[in-house]
């Protein structure tokens, strides 16, 4: 039972990875004045995080994704050994850092929904409510 929590939690956090390394590759791509690679990146680590959240109910496997995405984040936002920034000190790059740590942090603290109970097929509230 845990060696498939953990590697699913390997996993969940391989694909943020993924994700965070896209995102941040591509948020700052302008067109004309609009961020489109900004927003197109935010979309897609927010949807990828409520996926998990969503499919998993589980908020381990939701975290391991956001640390894989935000570790690839804090990866790349630092000076390479050739000198070169991959997110550079910009309005662009700020926005970026706290989107998908907010984006993160939201994901990870959202409340367990209550789990809705199976309603009862016809058939069997027809035959509760006539015994014959």
């Amino acid at each position: 039972m845990w060696i498939s929590r953990v590697l699913s939690c390997v996993a969940a956090a391989l694909v943020g990875a993924v994700y965070g390394i896209a995102g941040t590759m591509a948020h700052s791509l302008l067109w004309g004045v609009i961020p489109v690679g900004l927003i197109i990146g935010a979309i897609a680590c927010a949807a990828l995080l409520v996926a998990v959240r969503a499919l998993t109910h589980d908020r381990l496997s939701t975290l391991a994704t956001a640390v894989g995405m935000l570790g690839m984040l804090l990866i790349m936002s630092g000076t390479g050994p050739g000198g070169s920034v991959v997110v550079p000190n910009t309005i662009y790059g700020q926005i970026w850092i706290y989107l998908v740590a907010g984006i993160s942090l939201l994901a990870v603290a959202w409340p367990a929904l209550p789990q809705r109970k199976a309603r009862e097929t016809p058939a069997r509230e027809e035959s509760a409510l006539n015994p014959s």
